[in-house]
């Protein structure tokens, strides 16, 4: 007999978007990981992206992220795009600007959901589509003495 999912915990949460930031300070993995606690989510997906030491086969000695005004709002129509596909029933994103080192945080995102596949897929489109959307651009300097801006969009 096939089970109905007519459970409250089994929908997304009426308000699922709990953190969503720009900052130019340090980022916090146990705040997000906070934030996305709910007693009805079965699985919850948490990605970090950090400042790696290299890049195209270059080594990076220096790197900052700056963004664009409306940097926030199409981080929230990103995560807004998320929880309408997806049974979320929390979300978070944070991102760095400023200038950072390696090893540095320089993203955290995180979504929970009733199962694990969906909190995958769903923290997974979270950040491509952050990478891909928001207006965050990241400026790198390289051991060479070159440098390279790269934009999410």
């Amino acid at each position: 007999m096939a089970q109905t999912h007519d459970h409250p915990g089994e929908q997304a949460a009426d308000d699922p978007i709990k953190l969503l930031a720009i900052r130019d300070t340090p980022l916090s993995v146990d705040e997000v990981f906070r934030a996305v606690g709910d007693d009805a989510a079965g699985g919850t997906t948490l990605f970090v992206g950090t400042v790696r030491n290299h890049d195209g086969g270059a080594d990076v000695d220096a790197l900052g992220y700056s963004c664009h005004p409306t940097a926030e709002a199409e981080l929230r129509r990103v995560a807004e795009k998320v929880v309408a596909n997806y049974p979320v029933r929390a979300l978070a994103a944070v991102h760095r600007v400023g200038d950072l080192r390696v090893g540095d945080l320089a993203v955290v995102v995180a979504v929970s959901c009733p199962h694990r596949g969906e909190a995958f897929e769903a923290c997974r489109k979270l950040i491509d589509d952050l990478k891909h959307e928001v207006p965050i651009w990241k400026h790198q300097k390289f051991s060479d003495g070159t440098e390279e801006w790269v934009g999410a969009c």
